[in-house]
């Protein structure tokens, strides 16, 4: 009988030492919100929209972003990452890099140069191969009457 209030005591006072020193996701929200957000936004405006999905431009801005966030998950005894942090990041992508290209690259269409002969050549085959057929249909018409 006496082992099982000494367990109950053990759960009890376990449960209070947890629950002291666990994450508290309210204040993890607001602290990456107001401080590692804020600081992102000043840089994002910084780099210039115009410029945002050039990683090369953002991933300095980007990886300050991922360590704020970690830095206050340490301080605050938060796992990191975890269900706040996965959320911020999906706010801050459609916020951000919506419109964005996964390879990370602006895409745009090549130049004239290269671009001309691909839509040229198929076109003067395809010319090509129809005066050829009508030509050999006509010669062969010839020969079989004579």
């Amino acid at each position: 009988m006496a082992l099982l209030p000494r367990r109950f005591l053990c759960f009890v006072l376990a449960h209070h030492f947890i629950a002291v020193t666990a994450c508290q996701e309210a204040d993890y929200g607001w602290m990456i919100r107001h401080y590692c957000l804020k600081q992102f936004q000043l840089s994002m405006e910084g780099i210039g929209q115009r410029l945002w999905c050039d990683w090369d431009e953002t991933v300095g801005t980007y990886g300050e972003l991922t360590n704020c966030t970690a830095l206050i998950a340490e301080r605050l005894d938060c796992y990191w990452p975890n269900r706040l942090v996965d959320e911020f990041f999906v706010a801050v992508h459609k916020q951000y890099f919506r419109n964005c290209s996964p390879s990370g690259r602006a895409l745009h269409d090549p130049p004239n140069s290269v671009l001309c002969p691909f839509i040229l050549l198929p076109v003067l085959v395809t010319l090509l191969m129809t005066a050829l057929v009508v030509w050999r249909s006509k010669r062969s018409e010839g020969a079989v009457e004579q």
